[in-house]
């Protein structure tokens, strides 16, 4: 009901930067949080950054400080920019939404992931 196309994912060295990309389609009602999270091998998926449709923000420590979140409601978009990118930053990065659909009894709650992209940080 709701899809999500990520981009901007790829191969970046130490210190660079990359800006991911996400759009929602769909019979979208209304959309309330967005955001990424990641996955490395052998890990658990966490979360990134992510926005609410009041704008308030939330990072992973480990991104803070060096990462901005922001969305824009009219494209149903959100972004994730990343500056000075570290190794430990490689992961496959998930992009997400909640809100609701409009379906034939009404609006219904829903969480929808996209595909994931891979984003590797190697000289």
């Amino acid at each position: 009901q709701v899809q999500l196309v990520e981009s901007g994912g790829g191969l970046v060295q130490p210190g660079g930067s990359l800006r991911l990309s996400c759009a929602a389609s769909g019979s979208i009602f209304s959309i309330h949080a967005m955001g990424w999270y990641r996955q490395a091998p052998g890990k658990q998926r966490e979360l990134v950054a992510s926005i609410t449709s009041g704008i308030s923000t939330n990072y992973a420590d480990s991104v803070k400080g060096r990462s901005t979140i922001w969305r824009d409601n009219a494209k149903n978009a959100v972004y994730l920019q990343m500056n000075s990118l570290k190794p430990e930053d490689t992961a496959v990065y998930y992009c997400y939404t909640t809100g609701r659909v409009v379906v034939a009894g009404g609006p219904t709650d829903f969480v929808s992931w996209g595909q994931g992209t891979q984003v590797t940080v190697s000289s």
